[in-house]
């Protein structure tokens, strides 16, 4: 539902993404109030890790004011000053580290002090990208618009599989004050396959059942394909067994796509055999490389919001089809800083001698353009 301005406050209804709004309030300044959160649930309000999150974004600014209902199905947010710095945060088990990291991902460029953030929790759920995808293929993006790493890490101290999770990961972001315009339009063909399969609390033989059984699907496209087993031990293997497989295709346009799956949950009375999480892992690379694009499709509304704060200069890139949280980030990006992109699907030559059903199907390329608003880190000094 589109955003109500009332004294220039953004008013939303109801508990969908949650976690956009919050994010574009924080970056914008503009406060947001949100009604009607699960108003009509047999357990009204906010989730725990909702407020888990207001938390994180309290802890990295200087000045955020949050106000709750007592029945928490309403929130009213008014951003601080984003000052970054070192943090520490314990995450809420219902969610994967990926749900906070990318929060802090889209905001770290752009703190008053560098990122220098721990967070605790569960490193691969089912709800949300795992640690490994973040830094195979997000960080990849970032580097574009930054051009160059000086800080920029991402580190796996342990893992952690749900439901009790035990992991924790190490994120360190430099500061800019201001992101370069980007010209992304080319992402080449694969070149090789690398990956790791982690198991926690579980026999060895399973990771080696999951190489054996993702390799056997990939091989059958390509010879460069290596995939990193990760045996954790003791504390180093978090609080709850679990086995996943983390899959990256490389191209020779330094275009990484991403793919995992993951045992099901201890408890969820539901059995996962090691070759099912490998053959799953591989058909949802091979899904992702055949939907193309310059950017993995998890993370095209980062890549969206950085080309709209980006300097005031056209910025393009070509990304497979849109998924509906990319949609809808766009239109906030609207509502919030009144950017609006243009979308063109491209169509190959092929798709010419398609009849027009054929083609739509085809037509699955799409141009995103955009001028930037020339947003500025005003904390960060200019040498």
């Amino acid at each position: 539902m589109p955003a109500v301005v009332e004294n220039d406050v953004l008013v939303y209804k109801g508990s969908n993404f949650f976690r956009q709004r919050l994010l574009l309030a924080t970056l914008s300044g503009r406060a947001v109030k949100i009604d009607e959160i699960r108003s009509t649930h047999d357990d009204p309000g906010l989730r725990e890790y909702e407020v888990n999150l207001i938390r994180l974004l309290d802890k990295v600014t200087n000045g955020t004011r949050v106000e709750l209902s007592e029945t928490g199905t309403s929130v009213y947010f008014q951003p601080g000053i984003l000052i970054g710095g070192h943090v520490t945060h314990s995450c809420c088990p219902q969610r994967g580290i990926g749900y906070y990291l990318e929060v802090l991902l889209a905001l770290g460029p752009f703190c008053k002090e560098p990122l220098n953030a721990v967070l605790q929790g569960v490193t691969h759920s089912d709800l949300d990208v795992s640690v490994d995808k973040i830094k195979a293929a997000a960080l990849p993006i970032l580097l574009k618009f930054i051009l160059v790493d000086d800080g920029l890490e991402l580190k796996v101290v342990r893992r952690g599989a749900p439901p009790l999770g035990g992991g924790e990961v190490v994120f360190k972001c430099p500061v800019r004050r201001h992101l370069r315009p980007l010209q992304w339009t080319k992402w080449g063909l694969v070149k090789r396959i690398r990956g790791v399969v982690y198991a926690l609390r579980v026999s060895p033989t399973m990771a080696n059942r999951v190489v054996d059984s993702a390799k056997g699907v990939m091989l059958k496209f390509l010879p460069d394909v290596y995939i990193n087993t990760d045996q954790c031990r003791g504390s180093n293997a978090g609080k709850s067994p679990g086995y996943g497989v983390s899959l990256v295709a490389e191209t020779n346009e330094k275009t990484f796509y991403c793919a995992e799956a993951k045992s099901s949950e201890p408890g969820s009375g539901e059995t996962s055999l090691p070759e099912d999480i490998g053959r799953e892992c591989a058909q949802r690379l091979l899904d992702e490389v055949y939907r193309g694009g310059a950017v993995d499709s998890s993370f095209q509304w980062l890549l969206a919001l950085w080309m709209a704060l980006g300097q005031k200069d056209v910025s393009e890139c070509i990304v497979g089809p849109l998924s509906d949280y990319t949609i809808t980030f766009l239109q906030h990006l609207k509502e919030f800083f009144g950017v609006m992109f243009k979308l063109e699907v491209q169509r190959s030559d092929a798709d010419e001698e398609l009849d027009d059903e054929e083609e739509v199907t085809a037509a699955n390329k799409i141009k995103m353009t955009c001028v930037g608003i020339g947003y500025v880190n005003i904390s960060k000094r200019t040498l």
